[in-house]
């Protein structure tokens, strides 16, 4: 039972009358009677909640950025009519700050034997799974001054899958592929490993390229032309431990490098290569294995959606034995991890040799652009300190990728915005000098 603002309204004004009227125990009773009566009148006349039958429709997965919309449908099967205040209550990150109260609560009435649909319109501010809580219905009665209150359970979960906002650099990134593959009427000559064709010497080609057996059979010089290699196996890595939860703007860095995850899987699968998803910190977070370059996107964004950064040290052991199970051959490895000195040179340093001996190695990481505002920062004793703090911070992150990079591996360091295409760029220039 809930008593409603009207009630607390009438009982005031009721004192004020038997204050001015009646200031003795009967004007009491009177106004209090009165209440009490009007207050049982509703709740005899308010439609039950318990018998009410509830059921859900619509969205079911959305992009981060997007909006769903969950139908709910209340079915009245009493003889009474239902005049109800609705709370479909969801998780808080489901909405925009500020927005829940208005967005989440309605009014209907339900005749009857009759059933109606209510919508609620979800904006989330969050990756992941948001799951439906209680509906909580306040039935009340004609007089509004009593209500029924109930709540039913009616599952539903609503998947805020990656917003993928680096796919407008695909189109870009394609065509310099397609230039590689030597697709193109630019007739350049691909700088990959695997032979593809031969055609007439062309005055400027590299001499290397001449096929003097082929000549031999032509009344003209020969060269061989080349095509960047196909069906290389792609591994990408996601460290999803302490680093990872670093918020750089007003989003952690893992959702930085799922982004620039995404932009290198659809351009490698475009490419022809395997692709492979490993998110590990202690154990493993995510994996997506075997998936063809038409299942390989879906299958990707599901499983990141569910990806959080883990508040704990990640081992670095245990992620290099995932990836030499994962990758028994050659392949190229992404690692998309943090450039801090201390995870790197007490973790990732001792094992990286494992990796590079087996595989060519690519580590991204996603640097904060804060950093060369407060470098730049000079006028007070402040700035000062922030730009001597900006600028150690910035060293320590240059001489960790110099260190990284003398055991041969390449590293990119860019701030949110520029880091997958970045890292599609990284991985053209691997495949046109034939390093996969």
């Amino acid at each position: 039972m809930a008593i409603t603002g009207r009630t607390a309204a009438l009982a005031a004004l009721g004192a004020l009358l038997v204050g001015l009227l009646m200031p003795r125990w009967l004007g009491v009773l009177v106004v209090a009677a009165v209440l009490l009566a009007g207050i049982l009148l509703d709740l005899a006349l308010a439609a039950a909640v318990r018998p009410l039958r509830l059921d859900r429709t619509g969205d079911t997965t959305i992009r981060l950025g997007e909006q769903a919309t969950v139908n709910l449908t209340i079915t009245n099967p009493g003889r009474l009519p239902l005049r109800a205040l609705v709370r479909d209550a969801w998780p808080p990150s489901s909405w925009a700050p500020g927005t829940e109260v208005t967005a989440s609560r309605h009014r209907l009435t339900v005749p009857a034997g009759e059933r109606r649909r209510l919508t609620t319109v979800l904006r989330p501010t969050r990756r992941g799974e948001r799951q439906a809580h209680t509906v909580t219905i306040r039935s009340l009665g004609p007089l509004g001054l009593a209500a029924r209150q109930g709540s039913h359970r009616v599952p539903w979960t609503v998947r805020v899958l990656p917003p993928f906002t680096s796919r407008k650099h695909l189109p870009s990134r394609l065509a310099r592929l397609r230039e590689l593959d030597g697709r193109t009427s630019m007739l350049l000559r691909g700088q990959g490993t695997e032979f593809d064709s031969l055609r007439e010497y062309i005055p400027g080609d590299d001499t290397r390229s001449i096929d003097w057996r082929a000549t031999a059979r032509r009344s003209a010089v020969a060269v061989r032309t080349w095509r960047p290699e196909r069906d290389r196996h792609i591994l990408i890595v996601l460290d999803t431990g302490r680093t990872s939860a670093g918020r750089v703007g007003d989003a952690p860095r893992l959702d930085a490098a799922l982004d620039a995850a995404l932009l290198l899987a659809a351009l490698a699968s475009r490419a022809g290569d395997r692709v492979d998803l490993l998110a590990y910190d202690r154990r493993v977070r995510a994996s997506v294995q075997g998936r063809t370059a038409a299942d390989l996107l879906p299958s990707l964004v599901n499983a990141m959606a569910r990806l959080e950064p883990q508040l704990v040290e990640s081992d670095a052991r245990g992620l290099v034995a995932g990836v030499l199970q994962r990758a028994p051959r050659r392949s190229l490895v992404v690692l998309l991890t943090g450039l801090d000195a201390a995870p790197v040179e007490e973790g990732l340093l001792p094992v990286l040799p494992l990796l590079t001996h087996r595989h060519e190695v690519l580590v991204a990481s996603v640097a904060d652009p804060r950093l060369d505002e407060m470098a730049r920062a000079r006028g007070n004793l402040d700035a000062i300190y922030e730009a001597a703090a900006a600028e150690q911070s910035r060293t320590e992150r240059r001489h960790t990728a110099q260190r990284l990079a003398r055991h041969g591996v390449t590293v990119v360091d860019a701030p949110p915005a520029t880091l997958p295409p970045a890292l599609a760029d990284a991985y053209l220039a691997l495949k046109a000098s034939g390093r996969l």
